[in-house]
């Protein structure tokens, strides 16, 4: 009996919908589709995706011509820093079509879907600056999704995935009579809420913890003026009341989970170095910055590879220093003048290449 075969990476099925929307937008170009065939050539998982794409695509022909036109082309990203709801209200209409019918995936595969319908994201290797309404700017590291809350009542943003550096504004917004210091600014991840007391700071959603192994936490450095932090699992609805809870001054950083946030230490300016470019380490274990470098770098085309990896051999050896992260392959030179490393290219049997790092 032939085996069923291995079910599609969320993170690859999002991605081929956003191929889907961008190809079909008027500015898609040359550069655009070379980097679509690109990203199908990489790994089989991608053309599978694809397929599966170009299935559901097919079926918008028998839709009435304007439904179809406006549910694809509303959707391609708009080249505007400014956050445009129309993107993200077509994207959502496109989200229910793709679960619509037996070429659709199915909600037993866990597809990230609120990720998708984000009004801001970011790819792998890709950073974003917007400035909202209020002037407030937001930088998005690589692989971010945000959502973009503002009321008459609150300016509310949602950090589903990935890291954030805010320089926040002063709200001066008209119909703010009620509450002449403005409204409240919060950032709200799966751990918590942040209260911004007018200040400049970063907020990243941490999988695992690098420092202590556990997983699951919200990671806050604070450049300037304060932040209050609220635990989701605090008891209390509503905004915390002044005071209330812990707060973080200019020069402070913490994690928090749900149920705690643990004591204040010294922010890392370097933990931001990515808004300019770069990537900066300080005795991080090998294998820990190359997770990074996967993380925040785009695929390789110098070296044909797709990702690197670290053979367990040399993971734990030591990175110190500041590496541009528009230049991967200049990375792996500087890596192997520093480290006793060498970078083996290996072919996988996909099709695919990888730099692994390896003991010299």
């Amino acid at each position: 009996m032939r085996a069923e075969p291995p079910p599609i990476p969320p993170q690859v099925r999002q991605r081929a919908a956003e191929w889907l929307v961008e190809l079909q937008a008027d500015t898609a170009d040359d550069a655009t589709r070379q980097r679509w065939r690109q990203w199908r050539d990489a790994h089989p998982d991608h053309e599978r995706a694809w397929q599966r794409m170009a299935a559901f695509s097919e079926r918008l022909q028998g839709m009435p011509a304007a439904l179809a036109r406006n549910t694809l082309a509303a959707t391609a990203k708009s080249s505007s820093d400014v956050v445009r709801t129309p993107r993200r209200q077509a994207i959502k209409t496109l989200a229910v079509l793709l679960f619509a019918g037996g070429t659709a995936w199915t909600l037993r595969e866990h597809t990230p879907w609120p990720e998708l319908v984000a009004d801001a994201r970011t790819g792998p290797g890709e950073r974003r600056s917007l400035t909202l309404s209020d002037g407030t700017r937001v930088e998005l590291n690589a692989d971010t999704a945000l959502d973009i809350r503002y009321s008459g009542e609150e300016r509310l943003l949602r950090l589903l995935r990935g890291e954030i550096l805010i320089t926040t504004a002063h709200d001066d917004a008209p119909g703010n009579e009620r509450n002449t210091v403005g409204r409240p600014f919060l950032v709200e991840t799966a751990h918590g809420r942040i209260r911004a007391l007018g200040t400049r700071f970063a907020v990243r959603r941490l999988e695992v913890d690098a420092n202590t192994g556990a997983a699951d936490a919200s990671l806050v450095n604070v450049y300037e003026g304060a932040v209050a932090i609220r635990p989701r699992d605090v008891n209390g609805q509503g905004l915390p009341a002044e005071g209330a809870d812990p707060v973080l001054r200019a020069g402070e950083a913490a994690r928090f989970t749900r149920q705690a946030v643990t004591p204040a230490q010294a922010a890392d300016p370097a933990t931001v170095a990515w808004a300019q470019g770069m990537i900066v380490a300080q005795d991080m274990p090998l294998a820990d910055f190359v997770a990074e470098l996967n993380r925040q770098t785009r695929r390789d085309t110098e070296t044909g590879a797709g990702r690197w990896a670290v053979d367990p051999a040399v993971a734990r050896l030591k990175v110190s220093g500041t590496y541009p992260l528009a230049e991967p392959a200049k990375v792996l030179d500087m890596l192997q003048t520093a480290l006793p490393i060498r970078a083996e290219r290996q072919r996988r049997w996909w099709g695919g290449a990888e730099v692994v790092l390896a003991a010299r």
